[in-house]
């Protein structure tokens, strides 16, 4: 008897080791239903350009990187809203306005009884619909255009995202501005400017039943539009994923988890990543 479980005992330490060193190949679990989610979108760089830096490489270290994640297309606004409403809803460029009745992540969340807010950062005021100002631009808001996520309630500056986090919304959308995106600034004042306001939440989502994703709209324009994408909270993995994601996964992961049904572009939910 004391030799069976021994060996028992044997197997299961070497399976937990070959899951530490394979996480990817984890059992396929059903996203679990987080408190809180925070999505923060960056701009236009691939993962190679960005993998590396401080405040990343600190992040990356306790997150289920997706090494094989895509954007959809290019320009930045149609994977906007190929992440919010699982299709780009015939939008090929950056035009502005665009005003969409059709369903997205937030009226289905909304729809449910969950609350959904987008913080974007520079926004002049809560639920303004105009296409810039200053740093400020709507064609990375993707609430702004839809009729159910555009009023002020809904479509808010990020100043108003709360340090209690308990506070937060069931699903947010996190855009910082032009200059702290990647997109007009710096990879590094990016990287410092997550450290500094998305840190305090990333600590904070892996004890306390929440999700952060970070991921980034397309990449520089090289070949493959691959882009970085990682996980963190109480309820992941940490390691690197190998499987081919992109906007639509992220989009069906997070409607997976509150049980929502699918939108759009058939895409599977990622379901390796959890504990």
């Amino acid at each position: 008897m004391k030799r069976v479980l021994a060996s028992a005992a044997l197997v299961v330490l070497l399976c937990a080791g070959v899951l530490a060193a394979h996480p990817e190949a984890a059992v396929a679990r059903t996203p679990p239903r987080p408190a809180h989610v925070v999505i923060v979108v960056l701009e236009n760089h691939s993962y190679s350009q960005v993998a590396n830096e401080p405040y990343l490489t600190s992040l990356r270290a306790k997150s289920a990187v997706m090494t094989n994640a895509h954007g959809v297309t290019h320009p930045s606004q149609p994977n906007y809203l190929a992440l919010w409403a699982g299709s780009t809803l015939g939008v090929t460029d950056s035009s502005c306005p665009n005003t969409f009745a059709a369903e997205s992540l937030g009226s289905q969340l909304l729809k449910s009884g969950r609350s959904v807010v987008g913080y974007s950062e520079s926004l002049p005021h809560a639920g303004y619909r105009g296409c810039r100002s200053g740093d400020y631009a709507r064609k990375h808001n993707p609430l702004a255009n839809f009729t159910s996520t555009r009023a002020s309630n809904r479509n808010q500056p990020f100043s108003a995202f709360p340090s209690d986090f308990t506070r937060l919304p069931r699903v947010a959308l996190v855009v910082p501005n032009l200059q702290n995106d990647m997109h007009d600034g710096s990879v590094a004042r990016g990287d410092a400017w997550l450290k500094t306001n998305i840190g305090p939440y990333a600590t904070w989502a892996l004890t306390h039943n929440s999700l952060l994703i970070v991921t980034w709209d397309e990449n520089d324009g090289s070949s493959g539009n691959q882009i970085l994408t990682l996980f963190a909270g109480q309820h992941v993995v940490a390691g690197r994923y190998d499987q081919y994601v992109n906007h639509y996964s992220v989009l069906h992961t997070v409607e997976a988890a509150f049980g929502l049904p699918a939108l759009g572009v058939a895409a599977r939910p990622i379901t390796n990543i959890w504990k």
